[in-house]
């Protein structure tokens, strides 16, 4: 009898080397608090599944990292960016869209020798109404939770959690 294939969470250095090669700039990461979505906070939320479509493990980003990972990818001006942080509080389509690349260059994380395949099956942008299920997938123990700073753009925040 073989063990069954489990999702494991990555480590903080390999969030770290991926948002770093994916964005083409210095990422620093360090322990940080839960990402959670709050009225005055929101968050945004991508969803990765098995292939027998089992939620595998959930990407939690707060807006300003959303905002700077998608910006830093599509090569946006941070000034711009920072904009849409501090003034709009949500993210235009063109950071949607950037950001969407980015959640799903991220399921790479989880696609190790041992586990399920891993694919993004939805990205819930900051402001988006969550799924009551996937909402409260993100309150379990199971979770990597770090702050992330984009060089050159700002600083966030970003929980991995396996549910």
């Amino acid at each position: 009898m073989t063990a069954p294939l489990t999702v494991q969470l990555p480590d903080a250095k390999a969030v770290k080397d991926m948002l770093s090669g994916l964005v083409g700039k210095p990422v620093a990461v360090t322990p940080g608090a839960p990402v959670t979505p709050t009225e005055k906070d929101p968050v945004s939320v991508a969803v990765y599944v098995s292939p027998s479509m089992a939620v595998n493990a959930l990407c939690v980003m707060d807006l300003p990292l959303s905002a700077w990972t998608g910006g830093a990818l599509a090569l946006l001006p941070p000034g711009g960016v920072q904009d849409v942080v501090e003034e709009d509080g949500e993210l235009t389509a063109m950071l949607t869209e950037a950001l969407h690349e980015v959640v799903n260059v991220l399921s790479a994380l989880f696609n190790v020798p041992g586990a399920p395949h891993s694919k993004l099956h939805q990205l819930y942008a900051p402001g988006d109404d969550l799924p009551g299920d996937v909402a409260g997938m993100l309150a379990v123990f199971n979770r990597l939770d770090l702050a992330v700073e984009v060089s050159g753009y700002g600083k966030g925040r970003l929980s991995l959690v396996i549910p």
